[in-house]
């Protein structure tokens, strides 16, 4: 087990609440920055943000684009972790997902909950 503070953002918003959407990324990339290992899990309503194509129509005013914070975030090794219920009462198969994410159940999101040091709902 890695000595590194891991901190967990549960984003539960996309275009219905683009500055609730965007804030986790802004502070996990602050996270990094800080050698605090940030997860990201995306659910309910927010499991939109991984959709191709869906990100870049969310606009957080003044803000950095939403997709670009998505895609630092993933390309400094991070993954989007998905609910798998809630892609599913959407009907959103793998097929349509944006790469860097990984599809995961109650266990696993309550596993990083409980090994993070903090846990915050956006």
């Amino acid at each position: 087990m890695s000595d590194q503070k891991k901190i967990t953002y549960i984003i539960t918003h996309a275009d219905d609440d683009p500055e609730s959407a965007t804030i986790p990324f802004i502070l996990a990339s602050a996270a990094m920055t800080m050698d605090v290992n940030p997860v990201i899990i995306l659910q309910s309503k927010g499991v939109m943000l991984a959709v191709k194509g869906f990100a870049e129509h969310v606009h957080f005013e003044e803000g950095t684009p939403l997709k670009d914070l998505m895609d630092a975030y993933i390309e400094a090794g991070n993954r989007l972790l998905l609910c798998s219920p809630c892609l599913e009462k959407r009907k959103i198969t793998k097929e349509h997902l944006i790469e860097g994410t990984e599809i995961v159940g109650a266990a696993r999101v309550t596993e990083e909950v409980l090994s993070s040091v903090n846990v915050l709902n956006y």
